[in-house]
């Protein structure tokens, strides 16, 4: 009786996820960046350095208010947002260890889901990314006028500042 009552509730919410348009989605992700520099995250310190865009894509999106950072470590961390799993189980515990092709990553999950996917910017895991429908990274940390872009098949340098080329791309 008690499992009669549950199905057509999950038949429902089932129907209605399936008519709602797919949501997009945009992940920044930003050394040293911490909530308190962030006006969405009611910062001070926004006041001197004000961080509108951040701000209204929280406003208009989605805003985490209790994540919490697995690996303080720049490659670890990302190898830990890229699998979903900690450092202990993706293998990858300082900056030099690669992060292994035979998971399954997030990127994967998108596109089970049906999203095209991109990587760009600082990716800092050793090896290529592979998974993405596009993709193109900075050669190990980048530099900040006129950098290097690593893509597929070539490296091409692109006249600019790194924050604005990235922001374009």
């Amino acid at each position: 009786m008690k499992g009669m009552a549950v199905m057509p509730f999950l038949s429902v919410c089932v129907g209605v996820a399936a008519q709602q348009k797919q949501m997009n989605v945009i992940y920044i992700m930003s050394d040293d960046h911490t909530s308190q520099a962030i006006g969405a995250y009611g910062s001070r310190l926004a006041v001197l350095n004000p961080t509108p865009t951040i701000d209204e894509l929280a406003r208009d999106g989605m805003l985490f208010e209790n994540c919490f950072c697995t690996n303080s470590i720049s490659t670890p961390s990302r190898a830990c947002i890229m699998t979903g799993q900690y450092s202990h189980r993706n293998k990858v515990l300082t900056l030099d260890e690669v992060l292994q092709p035979d998971q399954e990553y997030l990127v994967d999950e998108f596109h089970n889901m049906g999203y095209q996917t991109a990587m760009i910017g600082k990716w800092h895991l050793v090896t290529k990314p592979t998974g993405f429908d596009y993709w193109t990274i900075l050669n190990d940390q980048g530099e900040y006028y006129n950098p290097d872009f690593i893509t597929e098949n070539d490296t091409v340098r692109i006249d600019g500042y790194v924050t604005d080329i990235i922001t374009e791309k």
